[in-house]
């Protein structure tokens, strides 16, 4: 093996570790974030805060101190009073709650990412809550194609009736 391949080689779980520690890394300082705003956060170094307020560096962002009034700097933390965190609740419609929902040990997210450090594990129910609004809805459909049935039968009962009526002459 030559050496530049023996290089190579010894680099790679370095690689494979400093690519799984920045993916880690961003996915921990955008949690709380809608991607339409993930831009907002890492067009620069320095992020101003929405309400003009002052700007922070991104080593800030969800640090659990609120920089900013308006909560531009804690989208995933529960620091400041005026934040919103964004639920993505894969499966089923993303929400924004109030930040002081925010590892409080009460799951408000349906995919639970509300409440990563509160201790708690919360259950994904974000497929389950679509397949019970599914299932509901299938019984009512399944419940009108009944009464449209009955209601024909009903009809079908009226007619051999009249039919009968007419034969024997009794109207």
């Amino acid at each position: 093996m030559s050496t530049s391949g023996l290089l190579l080689s010894s680099l790679a779980p370095f690689c494979f570790l400093f690519s799984f520690a920045t993916v880690l890394f961003l996915a921990s300082a955008l949690r709380g974030v809608a991607p339409r705003d993930e831009k907002y956060y890492f067009d620069g170094a320095v992020i101003r805060c929405r309400d003009g307020s002052g700007s922070f560096s991104r080593d800030r962002l969800n640090d659990g101190f609120c920089d900013c009034g308006d909560g531009t700097d804690e989208p995933g933390t529960s620091a400041c009073p005026e934040g919103k965190f964004y639920c993505r609740n894969n499966g089923d419609s993303p929400r924004f709650l109030f930040s002081s929902f925010v590892n409080d040990r009460i799951c408000d997210c349906c995919d639970g990412s509300d409440e990563y450090e509160s201790g708690i594990t919360c259950p994904n129910t974000c497929m389950k809550d679509i397949i019970a609004e599914d299932r509901k809805n299938d019984h009512g459909l399944k419940g009108a194609d009944l009464d449209k049935s009955g209601a024909l039968q009903n009809k079908d009962i009226l007619d051999m009736e009249d039919l009968f009526h007419k034969l024997t002459g009794n109207l």
